[in-house]
C-alpha cells in the first residue's frame, strides 16, 4: 500500500515473576496483532518475567520458567507472521542480559542486547545486568537454534522496511544505538521499555521519542511497563506511543488495568526518499551491519491514518497564529534587508484587491513599521483593465487609504489597446495575447515608475502560482524582490486573516478572502467576475496537496492520486483528482523556464521552488514518465 507498514505497540497485563501468565497475555496479543494485520508488535521490557523482577533474575528457577514460557509463545505464533519483539533475560558466557527478541512464524530471528545499563536512583540493573553494546557479529544457541545476537542486527523485509530495535535507557543516552541503526538504513526503530512514572515525566517521553523519530528520520514505535510491575517503590504505568518524522501518530492510555494495543500506519516509502534528499543523513557514518531477512509480512488492503488534506496548514488555530505571526516575521525582514542593502527608501506594489498583493501589501506596511520609515514610501499603484470590478478595486482602494500609503491609480485599457494596435492584434480576440498585454504593461509601468521614484518593485506571486507557472512570462512573472515567493496559495488566506486584528482594516480583509481568485483579465460581466482561476487551472488546495507531496519526497502519481482520495473523502471524486493531478504535472514540468529566471525571494517553509534555494530542474524536461505511472 504505496510503502505503508501497519505497526504496533502492546502493553501486556504483567504478573512479576509469572512468566506462564505473562506468555498467555503476550501469545493474545501477538494474536490480536496479526489479526489487524499489524506487520510487527513490540513489547515493554523483560516481556517474559515482569521486570522488577530484580535479584530474581538471578535465581535459576525464574530464568528456567522464562525459557519455557517462550517455547509456548513460538510454539502458538508457528502461524503467525506478524513479527513480535519481547523482552527476555538472556544468559550467554555466564553473563546475564537485559535483550529483545524477534521472533516471525514461531523462530527466533535474532536477539539484541541493551546497550546503556542504567545505575542511578531507582534503577539498578548492573547488580544483574550487563552491557551488551560491544557484542557484533556473534550468535547464541537457544533451543538448539543458533540466533544472530548482537547491536549490529537490523531486520529487512527487502522492500520499504528495514527496523532496529533498542531497550529502554537506550533512547535517554546522550548517543542512542537507534542513531547508528538509522544511518545504516533502519527506518523503523522499536523500543522496549521500563519506564515509570513520575509527574510530568510523560510529557517527557513523549517528547523524546518524537525528537529521536525526527533525528533519525524514522519512526519510533514505543512499548513501556504497566501496572501489574511491583509498586515497592514506584510505578509503571504502561505507557504506549508511536511517532514518525517527528509527529506523534498515537498514544496509548497510561495506567490500564488491562492489556491493550495500539497501531498505527507508518509511511516508509516517505521516509526513505526524505532521506535521500538530506545531505546530513547521507554523510552519517555507517557501522559494520548484519541484516536479518524477514518472511513476508501481512499486508493492509486500506490505509488507516488520516491525511491531511491541507499540509502547508497547522491543524490548530494557535499554531496558525503563531504561524502566520513568524511568516510575517520573515517576510518584513527579507525585504528590509533587501532594501537596506540596496539604499532604496521606497517600495512599489500593483494592488489588485487580490489574495496576493494584499499579503505582499501588509507584510511590506508591517516591514515599514519595524523599521519607522514613512508608510507614504508605499506607492501603492492600482491598474484596472477590461476585467476589473468595482469590487476589487474597491478593496484595493480602501485597504491602501486605511494604511496610509501612496495610492496611484493608472487604467490600463488604452496603454493595452494601443500594444494591440502595434502587434495586429483583434481587441475583440480574447485569447492569451490579450491577457499577457495587459499583464506585462502592468509589469512595464511598475518597473518604470520604480526607476522614477527610485523604489523596489515587490512581486506578489505565491508559491502556488509559481508551480503551475499561472503568470506571464516577463510581466507579474517578474519584479525586483517576490515576497510571497515561499507561500503557497492554502496558506495565504490565514496569514492574511491575522491582520484582522487591527480593526480599521478587518470588515476590508473579510470580503478580500472572500472574492473569487482571478487574474481580471478577460472582461467582466455586468460587474461579476468572469474568469475565476481555480475554474481553470483547478482547486489551490488540491494543487497545494500535491506539490507538497510531489516536492517533499518525489511520491509518484498514483500515491499522489491515493492519498487525495483519502485526504479529500467526497469532496472531488477519483476522475476529477485525476483530472487536475495530470493538470498540476503537465503545467509543472511545462513552466519550469519561468522559475529558472524568477526573482529572488525569501524561502518561508521547507518546500521552495527557486532554483537557488531548492529546487533545480531542466527547463526542457519531459512529463510523459509521470502521466503513464499515473495511467498505468
Amino acid at each position: 500500500m504505496f510503502g505503508f507498514y501497519r505497526v504496533a505497540a502492546a502493553v501486556n497485563k504483567t504478573v512479576v515473576a509469572n512468566p506462564t501468565a505473562n506468555a498467555n497475555e503476550v501469545t493474545k496479543l501477538i494474536k490480536e496483532a496479526n489479526k489487524q494485520n499489524a506487520s510487527v508488535v513490540v513489547f515493554p521490557e523483560l516481556t517474559i518475567t515482569g521486570y522488577t523482577a530484580s535479584d530474581l533474575f538471578l535465581n535459576q528457577t525464574l530464568l528456567d520458567a522464562q525459557n519455557s514460557a517462550l517455547k509456548d509463545i513460538l510454539q502458538e505464533s508457528k502461524e503467525i507472521s506478524t513479527i513480535a519483539i519481547i523482552g527476555f533475560t538472556l544468559i550467554d558466557s555466564d553473563r546475564l542480559y537485559n535483550t529483545a527478541l524477534v521472533i516471525q512464524n514461531g523462530k527466533i530471528l535474532g536477539i539484541v542486547p541493551k546497550s546503556y545499563i542504567p545505575n542511578k536512583k531507582e534503577f539498578y540493573e548492573k547488580r544483574q545486568f550487563v552491557s551488551g553494546r560491544d557484542i557484533v557479529r556473534s550468535s547464541v544457541d537457544l533451543f538448539g537454534q543458533e540466533v544472530p545476537f548482537g547491536v549490529d542486527l537490523l531486520f529487512s523485509d527487502g522492500k520499504d522496511m528495514t527496523f532496529g530495535v533498542e531497550i529502554c535507557e537506550d533512547l535517554w543516552a546522550v548517543t542512542p544505538p537507534s542513531n547508528h541503526m538509522a544511518s545504516n538504513g533502519a527506518n523503523l526503530i522499536f523500543n522496549l521499555s521500563a519506564s515509570n512514572e513520575l509527574i510530568g515525566k510523560h510529557r517527557y517521553r513523549e517528547e523524546l521519542v518524537r525528537t529521536q523519530s525526527a533525528r533519525c528520520m524514522a519512526a519510533y514505535v514505543y512499548a513501556s511497563s504497566g501496572v501489574g510491575e511491583s509498586t515497592t517503590d514506584t510505578v509503571y504505568g504502561g505507557d504506549a506511543l508511536i511517532a514518525e518524522y517527528g509527529s506523534t501518530l498515537i498514544k496509548g492510555e497510561r495506567f490500564s488495568m488491562q492489556s491493550y494495543l495500539i497501531t498505527a500506519d507508518v509511511d516508509l516509502e516517505r521516509l526513505r526518499w526524505l532521506r535521500i534528499n538530506e545531505s546530513s543523513y547521507s554523510d552519517a557514518r555507517r557501522k559494520k551491519t548484519r541484516t536479518v531477512k524477514l518472511s513476508n509480512l501481512p499486508s493492509i488492503d486500506k490505509i488507516n491514518r488520516q491525511i491531511d488534506p491541507t499540509p502547508f496548514v497547522p491543524s490548530s488555530d494557535q499554531d496558525i497564529k503563531s504561524r502566520s505571526e513568524e511568516i510575517i516575521q520573515i517576510q518584513a525582514h527579507a525585504l528590509i534587508k533587501r532594501m537596506s542593502h540596496a539604499h532604496i527608501q521606497k517600495a512599489l506594489i500593483g494592488i489588485s484587491g487580490g489574495l496576493d498583493s494584499t499579503l505582499a501589501l501588509l507584510s511590506t506596511h508591517k516591514a515599514f513599521d519595524i523599521m519607522g520609515w514613512d508608510h507614504k514610501d508605499i506607492i501603492a499603484v492600482t491598474m484596472p483593465g477590461f476585467g476589473t470590478t468595482k469590487r476589487t478595486k474597491s478593496n484595493a482602494i480602501k485597504l491602501c487609504e486605511a494604511l496610509g500609503v501612496t495610492l496611484k491609480e493608472i487604467d490600463i485599457t488604452e496603454l493595452s489597446l494601443k500594444e494591440f494596435e502595434a502587434i495586429d492584434h483583434d481587441k475583440d480576440e480574447h485569447s492569451v495575447v490579450y491577457e499577457n498585454v495587459q499583464a506585462r504593461v502592468r509589469t512595464e509601468i511598475l518597473m518604470n515608475m520604480a526607476n522614477k521614484e527610485g523604489g523596489l518593485v515587490i512581486g506578489t506571486g505565491d508559491l502556488s502560482e509559481i508551480a503551475l507557472g499561472w503568470s506571464t512570462y516577463n510581466g507579474d512573472h517578474m519584479s525586483m524582490y517576490g515576497l510571497n515567493s515561499g507561500i503557497p496559495k492554502t496558506l495565504i488566506k490565514y496569514v492574511i486573516a491575522s491582520f484582522k486584528s487591527q480593526p480599521k482594516i478587518k470588515d476590508i480583509i473579510d470580503d478580500i478572502l472572500n472574492t473569487p481568485i482571478s487574474p481580471e483579465l478577460l472582461p467582466h460581466k455586468e460587474g461579476e467576475i468572469t474568469q475565476q482561476t481555480e475554474e481553470i487551472v483547478g482547486p489551490y488546495e488540491l494543487h497545494d496537496f500535491f506539490l507538497y507531496h510531489f516536492i517533499k519526497y518525489g511520491a509518484k502519481p498514483t500515491k499522489i492520486q491515493h492519498l487525495a482520495q483519502m485526504a479529500f473523502g467526497d469532496k472531488y471524486d477519483k476522475a476529477s483528482i485525476t483530472k487536475w493531478l495530470k493538470i498540476f504535472l503537465k503545467r509543472f514540468f511545462t513552466q519550469q523556464f519561468k522559475r529558472s529566471a524568477m526573482p529572488d525571494g525569501p524561502k518561508v517553509g521547507t518546500i521552495n521552488l527557486s532554483p537557488r534555494a531548492d529546487w533545480r530542474m531542466p527547463s526542457d524536461a519531459e512529463v510523459s514518465a509521470w502521466i503513464e505511472e499515473l495511467e498505468r
